[in-house]
């Protein structure tokens, strides 16, 4: 196969299969990045990877293996990753791309509910409050008691007082709505973090990378403020710091509309080391695939003449050319050129005058008998013979 003049014949249309195939790939990468999950399908693309170089080496018993075990990979991967592959499904929600929301979130709480951090801060209050964006946390924390409430200061200090029975664990706070109280979340494994954190700072860092939540920690012990997201904390100083974080973390990504420009340059340029990754992978893949892909590709051939009859030359027209539409597979259309593909017609029985000759692939000479003829253009040709 010739990858040279495979790339030399990329067309739009192939530009296009690219470009979507990436697209999907890099959102499989980002909704499993950080997951058990996303190691799985790192070994299932070594493994389709050899499959490929078993199949184009002819390793027969590698590639009949390997057919029989896929039904059964894919089956595993369902029963092993159910909660993975429905947070997947929940982010692909078609009613969400087209913006219809689920819920309003409302923000008119978010003033008071800084205002009462702080002051537990200063009580020394143990505080841990989830705050569910897009994706469900249901499978990745031990839900307590299920409550319907608005956060006032209130029913916060209700909850999370030393002498609760309810405030061991997290509240889950839902489109602006108390939903759940005394919730567990799981711990982070990481053995870098600072030896001040406690239970609820690692508690916090593990929901946070298994989703987009945010969380929001009073340390008990030191009375800080901070909040934590996508695996990362960040220090509050104040209330009105505490308040524009959660407008933030709270608020709605389809309420923002930014211009076309801004939104194409954004996905381009965020980070672009593991899209340019995807997109190399993405594209080998497709080279490595494309030429057995069925192809089409036209030539203008000139028309050679041969077995002229001494004394006859041909005075119309002056070029003589025609179109010719190959079809066949990609590895071998996309070799033809004028260089190993030609147009031959016998003139042996030729004469003076205006003749009509018929041009079909008996006319043709090709590199191979894979390549079929799909049109000739024209199919008839006229020339004017005379005496010279």
């Amino acid at each position: 196969m010739n990858l040279l003049a495979i790339l030399s014949n990329i067309r739009l249309p192939d530009l296009v299969d690219i470009l979507l195939i990436t697209i999907v790939v890099y959102q499989f990468y980002s909704w499993f990045w950080g997951t058990q999950a996303f190691k799985v399908l790192v070994g299932l693309a070594i493994l389709s990877g050899v499959f490929v170089l078993a199949k184009s080496w002819g390793l027969f018993l590698t590639t009949w293996v390997f057919q029989i075990l896929w039904p059964v990979f894919v089956i595993l991967l369902i029963i092993l990753f159910q909660k993975e592959i429905r947070q997947m499904l929940e982010h692909f929600n078609p009613l969400k791309m087209v913006g219809i929301k689920q819920g309003a979130i409302a923000g008119g709480w978010i003033k008071n509910f800084a205002g009462w951090v702080f002051e537990a801060a200063e009580k020394r209050t143990g505080v841990l409050v989830i705050f569910q964006r897009r994706s469900l946390v249901d499978d990745f924390i031990t839900r307590g008691i299920d409550m319907e409430s608005d956060p006032q200061p209130e029913i916060l200090s209700a909850v999370f007082d030393k002498h609760s029975p309810l405030h061991d664990g997290a509240m889950l706070i839902s489109n602006g709505k108390i939903s759940s109280v005394s919730c567990f979340l799981p711990l982070s494994t990481r053995d870098d973090l600072p030896r001040k954190w406690g239970t609820r700072h690692r508690a916090a860092l593990g929901l946070t990378e298994k989703c987009d939540a945010g969380v929001l920690i009073v340390s008990e012990e030191r009375g800080e403020v901070s909040l934590v997201s996508e695996g990362a904390v960040k220090e509050i100083e104040n209330t009105g710091t505490l308040a524009a974080e959660l407008r933030a973390l709270t608020k709605d990504p389809r309420e923002t509309r930014a211009d076309f420009k801004t939104t194409v340059t954004g996905w381009l340029t965020r980070r672009y080391k593991a899209k340019s990754l995807v997109f190399g992978m993405v594209f080998i893949l497709w080279l490595a695939f494309a030429g057995q892909q069925n192809f089409e590709k036209t030539l203008v051939l000139p028309l050679a003449v041969k077995n002229l009859p001494p004394g006859i030359v041909v005075t119309a027209p002056a070029d003589l050319n025609i179109s010719v539409t190959c079809r066949g597979l990609r590895k071998d259309v996309s070799l033809l050129n004028n260089t190993n593909a030609s147009a031959v017609l016998d003139l042996s029985q030729a004469v003076p005058g205006t003749s009509r000759y018929p041009i079909s692939t008996g006319n043709l000479n090709l590199p191979n008998n894979r390549i079929q003829i799909a049109n000739i253009t024209p199919s008839k040709i006229e020339l004017i013979l005379e005496k010279g």
